[in-house]
């Protein structure tokens, strides 16, 4: 019961009755709301006069009120907690599609194993009810263990954002596929040597292959890809061990996030709040970052260290951070998408948003900003770069496969580019080149004849237009033009 016009408040708490001062309008004073749960009266009440209620019943008092505040619009923001990595993130799991599931996918796969080139097996042992089977292995100076085991297999619908190409015979085939062999192992520091040994392990226990699904990166890998990395000397790139994923919703903001790299024993990577007119740029970004990581060989800090990835067609330089999703929804006051409403099922490990910064005194001082607070500034062709490390291995994939160059020549519908390496003016080294695009003329023996399609940079003597003799050690990429589509070095697999 409560008389406002009298300086006594009288309430009813737990059957019991208390007679409080009533104080308005002092702002030293911390106020709570409490209700009467008797006949649902708010009153106020100053901070000290729980003194007034007996002991026993304080910290009922206090639930209520925390319940019952009348000014409060959402309920007490929940503590964000990052959880335990899942079976697919702690290690590289892969499930091989066989094209003929009546086979024995276990009959001599140790024997396959053990001609890999490079491969000494040291113990072994089939799976049974109890366990998965079991290989360990030394592989260039390295111990692996590898379990795998038979699994049943349903396509995910998931095959139209994929970076791999499928024909619908593979696709039809996949659809209908119920049977697998699931190889997992854990990644050792040398995440692209790992991957590539396992895919060498796969496509061997698993011959004659449909396809298969990368549990941990949630994509599908060609066979015929596969059959051309394992074969290959040159590892695959960066890219190819992780997978960027965009989710769209009703409205036009998107949220892109990685998988693949919890397996690397590094973060995932968010950037929330893009939309539709800019997610392919901060798709870049993402990507570009995640690469940095896999090839950066110092410790990178959330929020502390910075990588320096590209740049904006103003000549601002992109260089951006991460902190882990518990610490980056701090940063958004509201989102469609990527919320921790959206993390109950997943995307709630390690996983971190990306943020940039607009300057160095930005960075010097820790100050974040949003992906999209760039949007306006990315203009048409940013410039996101690349390592050193993966411009040499692109280098000799190009070179390794040069031969499809040769082979595709002769065919007068295709078209054909190929980047050199030029030496740039002034250069300290023989590594310090601009890397070009020239067109294909012809071909003479070992050597063979472009002409420039760019005008150079730091090259002071070439100019577009300019033809000259070349051979495939100067090759650093190409790019064949087909009537039915491109194929870069690591697509090769589309003309075989």
């Amino acid at each position: 019961m409560v008389d406002a016009m009298k300086c006594w408040v009288r309430i009813k708490y737990n059957d019991k009755v208390y007679d409080m001062p009533k104080i308005f309008g002092c702002h030293r004073l911390n106020l709570f709301y409490i209700m009467n749960m008797q006949n649902n009266c708010m009153i106020i009440v100053q901070k000290y006069m729980l003194k007034f209620i007996e002991r026993e019943y304080q910290e009922k008092y206090i639930a209520e009120r925390k319940r019952a505040m009348f000014f409060k619009k959402k309920e007490k923001s929940e503590v964000l907690q990052e959880a335990p990595l899942g079976y697919w993130e702690e290690k590289s799991y892969m499930l091989a599609v066989p094209k003929d599931e009546s086979k024995d996918l276990l009959e001599g796969v140790f024997e396959r194993v053990a001609a890999i080139e490079g491969v000494e097996i040291m113990g072994k042992c089939l799976p049974c009810e109890e366990q998965p089977g079991k290989i360990i292995l030394v592989y260039d100076g390295e111990e692996y263990e590898v379990g795998f085991y038979e699994s049943d297999f349903t396509l995910p619908e998931m095959l139209g954002g994929q970076t791999h190409y499928f024909s619908e015979e593979e696709i039809a085939g996949m659809r209908h596929a119920k049977k697998a062999l699931t190889v997992f192992m854990e990644f050792h520091e040398d995440c692209k040597k790992s991957y590539h040994l396992q895919l060498k392990l796969v496509v061997a226990m698993v011959p004659e292959l449909l396809g298969i699904m990368d549990e941990s990166a949630e994509k599908m890998i060609s066979a015929r890809w596969a059959v051309m990395a394992a074969d290959s000397n040159v590892a695959p790139g960066s890219n190819d061990l992780f997978m960027v994923q965009a989710i769209s919703g009703k409205t036009n903001e998107v949220w892109l996030h990685t998988h693949g790299l919890c397996r690397c024993g590094i973060s995932e990577l968010e950037i929330v709040q893009s939309d539709k007119k800019n997610y392919n740029n901060h798709h870049q970004v993402i990507s570009t970052l995640g690469s940095y990581l896999l090839d950066k060989k110092e410790p990178f800090t959330p929020g502390e260290s910075s990588a320096y990835i590209g740049v904006l067609t103003n000549e601002q330089p992109v260089v951006v951070t991460y902190l882990p999703w518990t610490e980056g929804l701090k940063e958004y006051k509201k989102l469609t998408l990527g919320g921790a409403a959206d993390r109950k099922e997943g995307h709630n490990s390690r996983t971190g948003l990306v943020f940039a910064y607009k300057s160095e005194e930005d960075e010097q001082r820790g100050k974040l900003s949003k992906i999209s607070e760039f949007d306006r500034v990315w203009g048409d062709n940013p410039i996101f770069f690349i390592s050193n490390e993966e411009t040499a291995r692109m280098k000799a994939l190009a070179m390794e496969r040069f031969h499809f160059v040769k082979e595709q020549a002769d065919n007068k519908d295709n078209k054909i580019i190929i980047k050199i390496g030029l030496l740039v003016d002034d250069a300290d080294s023989n590594m310090e080149r601009e890397h070009i695009w020239f067109e294909l003329i012809e071909f003479e023996e070992e050597r063979f004849k472009a002409k420039l399609l760019q005008e150079p940079y730091n090259v002071e003597g070439m100019h577009t237009g300019d033809e000259g003799w070349y051979t495939v050690e100067d090759v650093t990429d190409w790019m064949i033009y087909t009537p039915e589509f491109p194929v870069s070095p690591d697509k090769a697999y589309l003309l075989v």
